[in-house]
């Protein structure tokens, strides 16, 4: 008995990649007013986690300098 097995290759489309955001110069006056004391602040108004490039982000808020300011504590901290 004899199989004959044959594939035809399509060429994949991929989607047209997505719009860069603007620059950092270009945001409003109100993104940039935006001002928490403290993480106490900014989990309280909602806004915590607060990533680099958001409004409300310093490194006076980014402890470990990772780009995420008022980040949660770990869950589970090892021991040693």
């Amino acid at each position: 008995m004899t199989f004959i097995v044959a594939w035809q290759l399509t060429p994949v489309r991929r989607a047209a990649p997505a719009v860069a955001p603007p620059p950092a110069a270009s945001r409003s006056a109100a993104e940039d007013s935006v001002y928490y004391p403290n993480c106490d602040a900014a989990r309280a108004a909602g806004a915590a986690p607060i990533y680099r490039g958001s409004p409300g982000y310093r490194e006076g808020l980014d402890g470990d300098d990772d780009g995420i300011a008022c980040e949660p504590p770990p869950l589970f901290r090892r021991r040693w």
